[in-house]
């Protein structure tokens, strides 16, 4: 019996393979022609947060970038080329930035400890929780999920600064943003926003961080 711990996946793989053929003898013929997805899904990088799964979506109908967090940076030429792909060849209908409550990324920023390199990556977030410290909650918890929930709408911000999606929306063109945040313990995805397509409307959903109590954020 194999030890090498890449024969269980070649061994799942052709499990996959057989069931999907059984289920649709040109399912792979249909993929080997190209893809065109609806989607943009911009997630973190944490293994409980699979994109295809937790959407319900099959090969071929997400692209999906993933990242610690779920960043987008304006300055990150990897993320740069995955929306620009997305937008100008594949014409993807939305881009949407799934945070999840759990967040590593996030609890080392809203830490005390350093831990190298991922500092930098994190800087965001930590400002945020900064801008926003009066108005995340006594509880740990509630400020965790407060803060997952503001990262993730400043991502969607992030992104309508981005000058291949303005491009595209002075041409008319889509994509719309939109940000969810997805709960691991109950494996429910819930609507931080929908339907965006201008600088405007996205930088409209950051609360102000002078307000007195923060919105509820989700809409569901």
């Amino acid at each position: 019996m194999s030890t090498d711990p890449i024969d269980r996946l070649l061994a799942q793989n052709k499990t996959w393979v057989a069931s999907a053929t059984a289920k649709d003898p040109q399912f792979f013929e249909r993929l080997a022609h190209g893809q065109t997805p609806e989607y943009l899904f911009i997630g973190c990088s944490d293994s409980r947060v699979p994109a295809n799964a937790l959407t319900g979506t099959g090969p071929g109908e997400m692209f999906v970038h993933r990242n610690i967090a779920n960043q987008f940076h304006l300055h990150d030429l990897n993320s740069l080329a995955v929306v620009q792909y997305a937008v100008d060849v594949l014409d993807v209908s939305s881009i949407i930035v799934v945070g999840h409550y759990g967040c590593g990324g996030v609890k080392a920023a809203n830490g005390l400890h350093s831990y190298g390199l991922v500092d930098h990556w994190l800087g965001e977030i930590r400002d945020l929780g900064e801008r926003y410290q009066a108005l995340l909650g006594t509880g740990e918890e509630e400020r965790h999920h407060r803060l997952v929930e503001l990262s993730v709408l400043q991502q969607v911000v992030n992104l309508s600064l981005c000058p291949v999606l303005r491009t595209a929306w002075k041409k008319g063109r889509r994509p719309t943003l939109a940000g969810l945040v997805y709960d691991v313990a109950d494996g429910a995805l819930h609507k931080l926003v929908s339907g965006l397509s201008s600088v405007e409307q996205a930088q409209a959903v950051m609360p102000d961080p002078k307000a007195k109590v923060l919105p509820k954020l989700f809409k569901d």
